[in-house]
This record gives C-alpha cells, sequence and structure tokens, in this order.
C-alpha cells in the first residue's frame, strides 16, 4: 500500500515535470525581484513555516503545506501540494523523517534539481533522540527542545543567502535576532517547569513527541504510542500505562491537537475500572501548532501554551500572562 502511494507521488512529480518548471537561481530570482515579485517558500509543517519566515522576513511569501491539527508523520501531498512544491523558489522540510510519506517525493523534487532542505540537516547527530522502538531512527520532534530547534535557523539563513545574494547579510542578522528570542524562551519554558511539585513532573501524552521536551526541562514523559503515530497502541501498551498512573497517582495526563484522543481515553477509562480517577490536563501541541493568526499559531506560543497547560494542571505555578510578560517575575 505505501509502495502504491510512493509510486502515485512519483506520477504526480512526472507530470508535473514534463510540464515544465525552470529550476531557480540567483539569477532567475533577482530577474523576479526586479519586478516586484517576491522569494517563494513552500514548507511543510507549522513549526518549520515560523522557523523559515523568523529569517526571511518581508523578502518571501512563504507558503505552508500542513496546517493545525494535521499529523505530519502520516501527511500525502495532493496534486496542488505537489503543484506549489515545483513553483517554489526554495523548500523546506523538517527532516529525520518526520514528513516520512513524503520522503520519496521530496527525494524526487531535489533530484530535478530544486534546492530542498531539510532545516534539521546540519544539527549534529550526537544531540539527538535515538528510541528503542523507532528502528535505529533519530526522534525527529527537535522543536521539542527550543535550543535545539534555534539551531536550525543558520542554516535557513545559509540557504536562503544562497538564492538571494542581495539579502543574505540580512538574513543572518535575522536569523541571530531570532536565536536570542528563543533563548529566552527556552530559559521561560525551564522555569515553568520547574515550578511543577517534583512528585508530579511527569508528563503522559498520547504519543512520544515530547522526549526532547523531557529531556532538556527535566519532566519524566510517557506515551500511549511511540515516536510516530504511525505505530498502533496495543492493549498491554494501554495496561503498562494504567499500571503506571495507578502506582503514581498523577492529577492528568494529556491530549494532542494533531493525534487521535482515543488512546488517552482509553487510559483513562482503564484507571477508572481500577478505582483512580485521571482528568485530562489539557490538549498539547506537538507535531502541529494552533490556527493560523493565533498566539498559539506561532512557534513562540506553541511552546508557551504547552508549558504553561502542563505546569497548572500538574500543580505548578506559572504566570498568568504572555511570554514576555511572563517572563519578567523569572528574572533574577
Amino acid at each position: 500500500m505505501l509502495w502504491n502511494g510512493w509510486r502515485f507521488l512519483s506520477g504526480l512529480f512526472a507530470l508535473v515535470a514534463l510540464i515544465g518548471c525552470d529550476s531557480p537561481s540567483s539569477a532567475t530570482v533577482a530577474q523576479r525581484r526586479a519586478s516586484g515579485k517576491k522569494l517563494q517558500i513552500v514548507t511543510t509543517t507549522g513549526m518549520v513555516t515560523d522557523l523559515v519566515r523568523a529569517v526571511a522576513g518581508d523578502h518571501a511569501e512563504v507558503i505552508p503545506l500542513m496546517g493545525p491539527g494535521i499529523d505530519p508523520h502520516l501527511f500525502k501531498p495532493t496534486r496542488n501540494d505537489v503543484k506549489k512544491l515545483y513553483e517554489a523558489d526554495i523548500v523546506f522540510y523538517s527532516g529525520l523523517m518526520l514528513e516520512h510519506r513524503m520522503e520519496e517525493a521530496l527525494e524526487q523534487l531535489a533530484g530535478s534539481g530544486r534546492p530542498v532542505y531539510a532545516v534539521t540537516e546540519k544539527l549534529g547527530r550526537q544531540r539527538l533522540r535515538s528510541p528503542p522502538d523507532f528502528a535505529g531512527q533519530w526522534d525527529p520532534h527537535v522543536w521539542m527542545n527550543v535550543q535545539l530547534w534555534s539551531e536550525c535557523l543558520p542554516w535557513v539563513a545559509t540557504n536562503l543567502g544562497t538564492l538571494d545574494p542581495e539579502h543574505a547579510a540580512e538574513y543572518r542578522q535575522r536569523a541571530i535576532a531570532s536565536q536570542a528570542e528563543l533563548k529566552e524562551l527556552n530559559d521561560y519554558v525551564h522555569r515553568v517547569v520547574q515550578s511543577i511539585p517534583e512528585a508530579n513532573r511527569v508528563l503522559v501524552t498520547a504519543h512520544d513527541a515530547f522526549g526532547y521536551f523531557g529531556e532538556i526541562y527535566g519532566i519524566e514523559v510517557r506515551s500511549v504510542q511511540g515516536v510516530t503515530t504511525e505505530s498502533e497502541a496495543g492493549i498491554q501498551d494501554v495496561n503498562a500505562l494504567v499500571d503506571f498512573l495507578v502506582e503514581k497517582k498523577l492529577p492528568a495526563i494529556f491530549v494532542e491537537s494533531s493525534v487521535n484522543s482515543k488512546n488517552i481515553q482509553a487510559v483513562i477509562e482503564g484507571c477508572q475500572s481500577r478505582g483512580v480517577t485521571v482528568k485530562i490536563g489539557g490538549e498539547l501541541y506537538s507535531d502541529a501548532m494552533g490556527a493560523a493568526g493565533t498566539y498559539e499559531g506561532t512557534y513562540i506560543g506553541m511552546l508557551d501554551a504547552n508549558a504553561t497547560r502542563i505546569a497548572h494542571a500538574l500543580g505548578g505555578s506559572p504566570p498568568e500572562r504572555g511570554f514576555r510578560d511572563k517572563l519578567a517575575p523569572f528574572k533574577d
């Protein structure tokens, strides 16, 4: 079935290639700029989109393929998506097999001469997680570690500058400025999570998207499913988590905006059958951000909302206002 899906995508890409689209170059980009047109950038997830927009600024139109609530593990591009990819001057995706069902399509796109880059490409592999249930692959949920995600910014700036040398210095400056802002966010999220009583610092979610979050911010992470939502949670997985929660007596567990909540509901029902009440502490943003145009629809808002909801539900004491105002009480 998966092979047939890839063959279908291959056919779509061949069709678009036959239509004829010249590979973009610095010269063609300069010509388009002279006519008042912006750089056309296509991105995959919301997190990649926000990262690229932070670097590109007003010099580009950034077009995301995946909106709020879309699971990138399961996403397959439509004919319209393929058209957008081939019309782009440059394409950025997350990488590390996150967009697993797009891998071959992206490889074919790169093979046609288009500039296609994984934003995580230059991250040192010694910094990445490799969960035992993920067949030797790297955990792709790098954005859950704000510090690590911010290290993708220079690579984005480098590739935009190569395609658009006229604004290369500005891309570098914007990347540096964004890194400084994300350093503040990283410090803030750490302080918020650490406000949770130590006995309650356990984050239980639908799938294993928060491993990087747990490592850097000091909270144990448990989940029903593995790293990818393509994996299926079995009855043994549910029962093991029920056993853990009955023993731990945590005040809350969490659903995710881009993952079906049926497995979490099964865990809650399992706990109830054993006389333990576990509530849903809120909806977290794991593989997708919030709605476009909202605070949660930005990378900073996504991480802020997650940290705040986790801390509130588990007995912590985060401030009540937005990130920049919230940061003040934690500064020495």
